[in-house]
C-alpha cells in the first residue's frame, strides 16, 4: 500500500517535527507552519481586504501575494516550493520518470527548410538542446550554426522568439524573452556576417516584425508600466516605425496614440509587394477592426476595411489593389473573399472561397491557396488557385492534423507536418504543380506508435451537444476502471485542440496510462458558435462538457475515480479548477497550470482586460458579477471538503496570466481542504507562461507532474 506522508527528516528541513517555529535567520524562510494531517503547509497570513460589488462584499485575504515585488511574496515561494520538492522527492519513481523522459526525448528534431535571400534555413535541435538552433546552407555549401539561442544564456531561459528577414534575405530582426516574460527585445543583424548592425530595441511586447524594404520595420509595444513590469496593466498598444539607424527613442507611432486609435492589440502588416500597410485593431482576444494605407502615395491616410470588433477579418494576400481577405464576417466557419482597395468596406466583398460547414484555416504558398479545415478537429486540406477554384483535395497520410503548406509566390515545393497523438511528426514534400506528397524527414524517436490505439468518440453533455473526444492508449488495454487516466481540455478563446503527437505524453502512455482530450464548447473546432456557447454567460457550458467528458471515461471503464487526472493549462487552468471546486468528488488529481484562477480581478493585471470576450468582467454588470463570482475558483473553495490531490504549477515571470492567481488559489485550498489529499504549489523560477521553456525544465517539470499524479492514484511502483 503506497504511503502519502511525509517523513520526519523531509520536514525537519522546513519546521522540525516536533512544533512549528515562528523564528528564523533573515537567510531563512520567514514562515510558521501549522499542521494538515500528514503535511505541513506554510502558514500563508491573511490580510483584511475587502472589495464590494453591487453592494455586496467580498473578502480577499491573500491580496498581499498580488506583490511579485515584496520580499514577503518571495520568502512564501521559497516555503511553498521547499514543501513541494520535499514532497517529490518521496515518489520512489520520480526518477526513473525522469529518465525516461530524458531518453526519449534525445533524438534529432529538424524543422521544414525555408529560404531567406542565397541561403537555405532550418531549425534543429540535437536531442536534450534546451532552445532549437538555426542552421543554413548556400547551394552546394557547408551547413553552418547561423544563431544558436542555447548561447543567449547560461541557463537556457533566453529563447528567440520570433524573427523577420527582409525581402532580399539580406537583414534579420529577431526577438528574444528572457525568463519567459513576454517584454521581449528585436535585435537586427546583418544576415551575411551575423553581425549586430544597432542597438537592441527594448519593450516590446505581443509584437510581430514587419519590413518595410531594407530601411525599417513596424513593431508594436505598450509604454511600459510603472511598478512591477510583470503585473501591472497594459491597456494601450501602438503600431510603432522603426527606420534602421535610428535611436528607438525617435520611432514614430503609425496607429495607436490617439484616444480614437486606443485599443489593447494592435498588430502592423505589410503586403508581400511593400505596397499597403495593415493594421489590425483588437479591444479583445476576439473580434478586430482592419484598417490600410496605400504606402505609395505621400500622407496617404488609413482606409477603414471593417469599422467594428463584431468579426475576425485579416489579409492573406494580394495582387495589385486586389486584397483576398479571410473573414468569419457573417460566416462563422470563415470564408474568403475579395475586394479592391481603393473601396474595402465590406458590401463590396466578393465570395472567393464560400463558408463551408466546418472551420477554414488558410494558408498561401507556390501562388495558390490551401483550406485546411477541420473536420470533426481532423485536417482535411484543399487546394485552391486564385480564382477560388478547386485545384485538388490533398491525401494525407492518414487521419490526424496536417499543418503547415506555406510558402513564397515562385515555390514550387512546400512543406507540411502531419501528426496524431500516437504518431510523431512527420515532415512531407508537397509538389504545387502535381500535388505529390513525399517523406522530406521521419521522426526519429525511440517509440513505436503500432503499439498504440488512438479512438475518437462522441459523448453527451449535460445540456444534450454532442462534444468529440480522442482517447490514445497503449493497444490491448483492459477497460477495467484500472487504467491511470489524464483528461485534458482547454475550452476558450476560440482556439482548437487538434491531434498532435507530444514526446511528454508518449511517457505518460508507455507506462500504460490514457490521454484523452475533450473538444469542448468555447474551443473553435465547430466555428464562431462553438466558441460563443463557451463564454460569458455560457461559460458554464465549459464546464459541463468537461465533467461529463470524465464521467464517460468512467463509465466505458477506460478509469474511476481514483484513477482519473484532470489538467489544462491557462484557461485550461480555469477549467480545472472551476470542475475541481464544482464536483471534488469526480476524480482523483487535479492539475491546474498557470490558471485564471481569481476571474473578479484577471482583468487588472497586464493584458488580463483583454480577455473579457470570452469571460465578461465583475465590474460589467450585477449579473455578470454573480456569474463570475459563481464560477471563480478561488472563491468557490469551501472549508470541510476533500479536494482532490492538488498540484498546481506556474512560472514567477508569467506575465501573462500572473502567478498571483495560482499563489492566491494554493493558499485557499491549504487552508480549508480535508482529508489526507495534498495540496501543493510548484513555482518554476525564471520561467513564464510556458513559451521557450528549455528542454531541461520541461524534463523536470513533467517528472514532477507524472510522479505526483501516478503517486496519488496509489501505483507503487513502475
Amino acid at each position: 500500500m503506497f504511503k502519502q506522508t511525509l517523513t520526519c527528516a523531509v520536514l525537519m528541513a522546513l519546521s522540525g517535527c516536533s512544533e512549528p517555529t515562528n523564528t528564523v535567520t533573515q537567510e531563512e524562510v520567514k514562515v510558521s507552519m501549522k499542521q494538515v494531517n500528514t503535511i505541513v503547509y506554510p502558514e500563508t497570513k491573511k490580510g483584511e481586504v475587502v472589495d464590494t460589488y453591487f453592494e455586496e462584499s467580498v473578502t480577499d485575504p491573500y491580496r498581499w501575494l498580488e506583490d511579485d515585488m515584496s520580499g514577503e511574496t518571495a520568502d512564501w515561494v521559497k516555503a511553498q516550493n521547499n514543501l513541494t520538492f520535499s514532497y517529490l522527492e518521496q515518489i520512489p519513481y520520480r526518477d526513473k520518470l525522469k529518465q525516461r523522459l530524458e531518453k526519449l526525448m534525445n533524438y534529432e528534431k529538424i524543422g521544414a527548410p525555408f529560404t531567406e535571400g542565397d541561403y537555405t534555413y532550418f531549425y534543429k535541435n540535437d536531442g536534450l538542446q534546451n532552445q532549437y538552433v538555426l542552421y543554413r546552407s548556400k547551394e552546394g555549401g557547408n551547413v553552418e550554426v547561423f544563431l544558436d539561442p542555447n548561447k543567449f544564456s547560461d541557463d537556457g531561459t533566453t529563447s528567440m522568439s520570433g524573427l523577420s528577414f527582409s525581402k532580399d534575405g539580406s537583414l534579420l530582426a529577431y526577438q528574444i524573452s528572457e525568463g519567459g516574460s513576454d517584454w521581449r527585445k528585436i535585435i537586427v543583424i546583418d544576415a551575411h556576417t551575423k553581425e549586430q548592425v544597432e542597438e537592441a530595441l527594448v519593450d516590446v511586447k505581443f509584437s510581430g516584425i514587419e519590413w518595410l524594404g531594407n530601411e525599417g520595420f513596424y513593431y508594436s509595444s505598450y509604454d511600459k508600466p510603472k511598478g512591477s513590469e510583470l503585473s501591472a496593466k497594459t491597456d494601450q498598444h501602438k503600431a510603432y516605425y522603426h527606420k534602421l539607424g535610428t535611436a528607438q527613442s525617435a520611432d514614430s507611432v503609425v496607429f495607436g496614440e490617439t484616444d480614437e486609435q486606443k485599443h489593447r492589440y494592435v498588430g502592423a502588416d505589410v503586403t508581400h509587394d511593400g505596397r499597403y500597410l495593415l493594421i489590425s485593431a483588437s479591444t479583445s482576444t476576439s473580434g478586430n477592426k482592419l484598417f490600410i494605407k496605400d504606402l505609395t502615395k505621400q500622407n496617404s491616410e488609413f482606409v477603414t476595411v471593417v469599422g467594428n470588433t463584431d468579426s475576425d477579418t485579416s489579409v492573406i494576400d494580394n495582387e495589385g489593389s486586389k486584397l483576398f481577405l479571410v473573414t468569419n464576417l457573417n460566416a462563422p466557419n470563415k470564408k474568403v473573399v475579395t475586394v479592391d482597395a481603393s473601396n474595402p468596406s465590406p458590401e463590396n466583398w466578393v465570395d472567393l472561397i464560400p463558408e463551408t460547414k466546418n472551420v477554414l484555416n488558410l494558408t498561401k504558398g507556390g501562388d495558390t491557396f490551401f483550406a485546411n479545415y477541420m473536420v470533426d478537429a481532423i485536417s482535411q486540406v484543399k487546394q485552391h488557385n486564385k480564382k477560388g477554384e478547386l485545384i485538388r483535395e490533398i491525401t494525407l497520410p492518414g487521419v490526424g492534423t496536417a499543418r503547415g503548406f506555406g510558402g513564397k509566390k515562385d515555390q514550387t515545393t512546400l512543406y507540411y507536418s502531419f501528426t496524431n497523438y500516437k504518431t510523431p511528426g512527420t515532415t512531407y514534400a508537397f509538389d504545387v504543380t502535381t500535388g505529390e506528397s513525399g517523406v522530406y524527414r521521419k521522426s526519429a524517436i525511440d517509440f513505436n506508435s503500432d503499439d498504440y490505439t488512438s479512438e475518437q468518440v462522441f459523448y453527451t453533455s449535460k445540456d444534450g451537444t454532442k462534444i468529440p473526444m480522442v482517447i490514445t492508449y497503449k493497444t490491448g488495454i483492459k477497460l477495467d476502471g484500472s487504467n491511470p487516466t489524464i483528461l485534458y481540455g482547454y475550452g476558450g478563446f476560440n482556439i482548437s485542440l487538434t491531434p498532435s503527437f507530444s514526446p511528454v505524453n508518449a511517457v505518460w502512455l508507455e507506462q500504460g496510462g490514457v490521454y484523452a482530450v475533450a473538444n469542448i464548447r468555447g474551443g473553435g473546432e465547430y466555428g464562431k458558435d462553438w466558441h460563443n456557447a463557451g463564454t460569458k454567460l455560457q461559460k458554464q457550458n465549459v464546464f459541463d462538457d468537461f465533467i461529463a467528458a470524465a464521467e464517460y471515461l468512467k463509465d466505458k471503464k477506460y478509469t474511476s475515480k481514483k484513477r482519473l487526472a484532470l489538467r489544462g493549462g491557462s484557461n485550461g487552468g480555469l477549467l480545472v479548477g472551476a470542475v475541481m471546486t464544482q464536483r471534488p468528488d469526480l476524480f482523483q488529481v487535479a492539475l491546474p497550470a498557470v490558471g485564471v484562477l481569481d476571474m473578479l480581478r484577471y482583468h487588472t493585471f497586464t493584458a488580463g482586460a483583454g480577455w473579457a470576450y470570452d469571460y465578461g468582467t465583475s465590474e460589467q454588470s450585477k449579473e455578470m458579477f454573480e456569474y463570475i463570482k459563481g464560477y471563480s475558483p478561488l472563491h468557490n473553495v469551501k472549508a470541510g471538503v476533500e479536494y482532490p490531490a492538488t498540484m498546481i504549477t506556474t512560472g514567477d515571470h508569467d506575465d501573462r496570466v500572473v502567478p498571483s492567481h495560482s499563489f492566491k488559489f494554493a493558499a485557499e485550498l491549504q487552508a480549508k481542504q480535508t482529508g489526507n489529499n495534498p495540496t501543493l504549489i510548484r513555482i518554476e523560477t525564471n520561467a513564464g507562461h510556458g513559451a521557450g521553456t528549455p528542454t531541461n525544465k520541461t524534463i523536470e517539470q513533467y517528472a514532477d507532474i507524472f510522479g505526483f499524479t501516478l503517486y496519488n492514484m496509489g501505483v507503487e511502483s513502475l
